[in-house]
């Protein structure tokens, strides 16, 4: 099987509301969609997130390297390469993380068409189902305790709160939803908007709400802050912005600066090098959640088969696809009562290539 012909899409999607999270607010979402041709007339799709904040990327930079390193490099190349093709592609893309995901997720969606079963069988096929949570950013108490109303009515089971801007308010907060929710799962993301000492408070005062996950309390360049933290608390935590690289989760892991990692495919460039970062989680025994940013259900949909695949990735955070206004990949996978189930169609699921038209 040989690439004949490589082509993208870029496409910004608004948000049907608006979230607020410590460091911005975000109003809409630029994802490129590559899609890839070969001579056996099967076709892989792929899709980049730039975020400048996330990914240390943005768009114009993005297109910039598709049209002069991405699509040149891959017309001839066999998908069956795949390591040594994304091996050769870091070389020239360094950080672009997005990019080198959405050229690893096509790949991917190739060879697991070409072998004619869904991607997640094709990379172990560990289970067939993964609960996520959904996620509320940052709002008033009276907001928060609404929207979860309407998340719960949704059956979502799994709530994620953002935080980060203001103690007094964040812990009043998670004790209201704790009063008002009793059975549900709560899990606290700080998005690095706190410091050791209001790291370890919001905890003690949030003891009896039974937090199941604390994700990246502090600033991305405080590794050793957030190990204190994590031996300073008695919930886990989970590393989130600190974690871009195979590096970073091997200093992390050797370090025990943390419980958990969150593993995106948009900020580590994709299904081979998070494979890689999931096992030097699990040989530290850390266990593992795939999450995600603002991305449309195709990219949400390589995230839920990399998910699972492996025993050690027992979290899902994938809800980046919710809030987008005419995503033309909703039907790649199935959300029922909060829990994420993949197409049976190979690869990635069945895809329309007219969106390309």
């Amino acid at each position: 099987m040989t690439i004949t012909e490589v082509t993208y899409r870029r496409m910004e999607f608004e948000l049907s509301e608006p979230y607020y999270i410590a460091y911005e607010s975000i109003h809409s979402t630029v994802n490129f969609i590559l899609q890839i041709k070969t001579n056996a007339s099967i076709i892989g799709y792929g899709c980049a997130v730039p975020d400048a904040e996330v990914t240390g990327e943005i768009p114009d930079q993005v297109e910039h390297t598709l049209q002069n390193t991405i699509i040149p490099f891959l017309s001839g190349k066999d998908p069956f390469s795949y390591a040594r093709i994304l091996y050769d592609l870091k070389k020239l893309l360094g950080d672009e993380s997005s990019a080198m995901a959405m050229v690893d997720m096509a790949l991917h969606d190739l060879i697991a068409k070409k072998s004619r079963v869904p991607l997640y069988r094709f990379l172990g096929g560990y289970r067939n189902s993964i609960p996520t949570s959904i996620t509320i950013g940052i709002l008033s108490i009276e907001d928060t305790i609404e929207r979860a109303h309407d998340f719960i009515d949704q059956n979502f089971s799994i709530l994620k709160i953002k935080g980060g801007n203001n103690l007094d308010e964040d812990i009043e907060k998670m004790i209201k939803l704790r009063e008002e929710f009793p059975e549900v799962i709560l899990r606290f993301d700080g998005n690095q908007g706190y410091s050791l000492e209001d790291s370890i408070a919001f905890v003690n005062a949030t003891e009896r709400v039974g937090i199941e996950i604390y994700e990246q309390p502090v600033h991305i360049n405080s590794s050793k802050t957030l190990g204190k933290v994590t031996k300073g608390v008695d919930i886990p935590v989970m590393a989130d912005e600190s974690l871009k690289t195979l590096s970073d989760a091997f200093y992390l892991a050797q370090n025990e600066h943390v419980d958990m990692v969150n593993i995106k495919l948009m900020k580590v460039g994709g299904i081979l090098e998070g494979m890689h970062i999931n096992s030097v989680a699990k040989s530290a025994g850390l266990e593992a959640m795939v999450g995600c940013i603002d991305e449309c259900a195709l990219g949400i949909a390589a995230g839920l088969h990399f998910a699972l695949a492996r025993p050690n990735i027992r979290y899902a955070d994938l809800d980046g696809h919710l809030d987008l206004i005419d995503d033309p990949f909703q039907g790649l996978f199935k959300l029922e009562k909060g829990i994420l189930y993949p197409s049976d169609h190979p690869g990635l699921g069945k895809i329309d290539p007219s969106i390309f038209n």
